[in-house]
């Protein structure tokens, strides 16, 4: 039997061989966040395995950051690092086990479908090439990695419309989100587009955390800096990327914010809005509960009964990216959330929630935006 080979030492890799003899019985942990105590994050391959009954024990699983987020979870695994699919996996209260027979010799086992920095730059050389698309780069970030930033569309007198994905690296849905999210903003034959982009300028960072993704990390960037609680004081030293972010919102003023990410606990897509701030006002609540509606209409996959509680008048964590923007610009700002499970209203056995389904996510918001434009100011 040819022995297996575990590795991820690749972009975006993360896993730590702790014994690999027994294949019905190899043993892994989780490496943590660098300079943090964050970890649930795992993508690596498995050499060496075609035909052979796996079976691998993430045995620190019990210790990360979201232990609830294994309850009803399965693993994803890919042979060609595209299409993705999920696997059996069964969580015992202390360790994530993960069980499968790969029919080919290399294979890949992720907590999500990974989005890869080569690819976020592909989708930027991409983006470019469109006659309304701006490229940008805002500064570097700690390991010198650029921060891309995408201006669609232009003129004067148009809202300002921030987008943004990916503050925490492990969260690629929002990356694949912001795939069709562009995909379609980009397409000149859509109509949605076409009219909003008469109304609307679109400032757009696809990924906020390059370091942490090209690391391998879950929630922090190089120095273990989580950017959605750095908001109310970037630094040059710890928080770069927000820094040079919240800078260029201040050049351009922001009528609209959305931050997207996925939630490790919840199987649901859904929207938690900025209640809390000490500014909230009647058109705010107004304005979010139409673009709530109006999602709810564009995709079936999105839904307003389950979500993150709602924060107190004055009660709002002001450090965080959603709270802050609607604070300092009086506008209309939200975070999106979706799983790294499946969803409970339209499961998909074979995927669960998937790069397809985030495209899809992004796609439909651009009907909520179209639904609010004319309201934001």
């Amino acid at each position: 039997m040819t022995s297996l080979h575990i590795s991820s030492q690749f972009d975006g890799g993360n896993i730590k061989v702790i014994n690999k003899d027994n294949p019905e019985h190899i043993q892994l942990d989780i490496n943590k966040d660098v300079e943090s105590g964050f970890y649930q994050w795992f993508y690596y391959r498995v050499s060496g395995s075609e035909g052979q009954p796996l079976t691998m024990h993430l045995n620190n699983a019990s210790g990360s950051s979201y232990a609830e987020g294994w309850i009803d979870y399965r693993a994803v695994a890919s042979y060609d690092r595209e299409h993705w699919f999920r696997v059996d996996s069964d969580y015992d209260g202390e360790k994530l086990i993960i069980q499968h027979t790969p029919e080919c010799n290399t294979v890949y086992y992720a907590y999500f479908a990974p989005y890869s920095m080569e690819r976020h730059h592909d989708l930027v050389a991409w983006a470019q090439q469109s006659a309304i698309v701006q490229t940008e780069t805002l500064g570097d970030t700690l390991d010198g990695q650029p921060m891309d930033l995408l201006k669609i569309g232009g003129g004067e007198g148009k809202h300002k419309c921030w987008v943004i994905a990916r503050q925490h690296p492990g969260e690629t849905m929002a990356e694949w989100w912001m795939e069709g999210f562009l995909q379609r903003l980009l397409d000149p034959a859509c109509p949605v587009a076409r009219e909003l982009l008469k109304k609307a300028v679109f400032y757009v960072v696809p990924n906020m955390n390059p370091d942490g993704s090209r690391r391998g990390h879950l929630r922090s960037n190089a120095c273990g800096a989580n950017l959605n609680r750095e908001w109310a004081e970037p630094s040059s030293e710890r928080s770069p990327e927000v820094l040079l972010v919240r800078n260029k919102m201040d050049e351009t003023g922001v009528d609209f914010a959305l931050d997207v990410h996925g939630d490790e606990a919840l199987p649901y897509n859904f929207i938690a809005a900025a209640e809390g701030i000490p500014s909230w006002t009647d058109r705010l609540n107004t304005l979010t509960e139409n673009y709530l509606q109006a999602l709810v209409q564009a995709s079936p996959d999105f839904q307003t009964e389950f979500g993150y509680p709602k924060d107190e008048p004055g009660k709002a964590n002001m450090t965080v990216c959603t709270a802050a923007l609607a604070e300092r610009f009086d506008c209309l700002s939200m975070t999106l959330e979706m799983p790294f499970k499946d969803t409970v209203d339209s499961p998909d056995e074979y995927q669960g929630w998937s790069p397809e389904r985030s495209q899809a996510l992004g796609a439909a918001n651009l009907n909520a935006i179209y639904s609010v434009i004319d309201q934001l100011r």
